[in-house]
C-alpha cells in the first residue's frame, strides 16, 4: 500500500480514470459491433448508417487517449471498405 499522500491520491485517480476508460471502450465496441451486424445481416442503409454512427466515436476515442490515432484511422478504413462491398 502507499504511504505518501500525494502517492494514495495517484492511485485513487487511476481507478476514477480506468473506470472512465472502461465505460468509453466498452462504448465504442457496442458501435462497432453495430457496424459489423449490418455488415452481417447484408442490409447497406443499416450499415451505412451505423458507420456515420462510430466515426465520431473514433474520433472522441482518440481525442481521449483510448486508441491510437492510426489505429481508430485503420478501423474506419476497413469497416468504410466493408460496408462499400455490400
Amino acid at each position: 500500500m502507499a504511504n505518501h499522500a500525494s502517492s494514495k491520491k495517484r492511485i485513487r485517480r487511476n481507478d476514477k480514470r480506468a473506470e472512465v476508460n472502461t465505460a468509453r471502450r466498452s462504448r465504442l465496441r457496442s458501435f462497432l459491433k453495430r457496424v459489423e451486424l449490418a455488415i452481417t445481416e447484408g442490409s447497406s442503409q443499416d450499415a451505412k448508417d451505423a458507420l456515420k454512427a462510430v466515426q465520431p466515436e473514433l474520433d472522441r476515442s482518440v481525442a481521449k487517449g483510448i486508441l491510437h490515432k492510426k489505429t481508430a484511422s485503420r478501423k474506419l478504413s476497413r469497416l468504410s471498405a466493408r460496408v462499400k462491398a455490400i
